[in-house]
């Protein structure tokens, strides 16, 4: 059977976008015509929309389509969610994990949803402090729990192969809500159900 490869994309906005990266080629000094390299515009411009999806995403939607309620007052946590994003001052990428707690106030959303909300952030042009600030208010404003704590570790690639090139370097970011910023004893259990993930040398 003939291989068939399915994929759904603006067909407007990707001619758009693969007009502008031929163009680029040109500029680097490519032959935009070359075997090798006359699809690649447009593979281009397919990777750059899938890389950016994020912006056509509702967050505060995602958490809300599985909230349900319930009494459950203790931490949730879920951790090592693999994120994947693009710098925006030089559109190149970071990775790492985030890991996201909050503590319920009647209601709670389903784990999956905590995921997606991360995902539906980083598939945008970020930096990784805004990103851990939105992840954390998106949850705050919707579900209103007592607290919500975000930690991200990631590494960035435009410290890895160009600039200072550090290979190693991880930047870790943290934002607090409620009882996570007030008290020091919840902070410091979520800190230590996280802790043994943190500064890994790999991803």
């Amino acid at each position: 059977m003939a291989y068939t490869k399915i994929e759904q994309y603006d067909e407007e906005t990707t001619q758009a976008l693969a007009h502008h990266y031929k163009e680029i080629l040109k500029l680097i000094g490519e032959d935009p015509e070359r075997e090798g390299i006359i699809k690649t515009p447009v593979r281009v411009a397919r990777s750059i929309q899938f890389l950016t999806q994020g912006y056509e995403a509702d967050p505060a939607a995602i958490l809300n389509s599985a909230k349900f309620k319930e009494e459950y007052q203790q931490i949730v946590l879920v951790k090592d969610i693999e994120l994947y994003s693009l710098c925006e001052h030089h559109m190149l990428p970071f990775y790492g994990k985030a890991h996201v707690a909050y503590i319920p106030n009647g209601y709670i959303t389903g784990l999956s949803k905590i995921a997606r909300v991360v995902e539906a952030f980083a598939r945008r042009l970020q930096v990784q402090e805004r990103l851990t600030v939105q992840i954390r208010d998106c949850i705050q404003d919707t579900l209103n729990p007592l607290g919500v704590a975000v930690v991200i570790e990631a590494s960035h690639m435009c410290m890895q192969i160009r600039g200072v090139q550090k290979q190693n370097s991880v930047t870790t970011t943290s934002a607090f809500t409620g009882a996570f910023l007030k008290d020091i004893r919840t902070r410091e259990e979520f800190m230590h159900l996280i802790g043994v993930n943190l500064h890994r040398s790999s991803f």
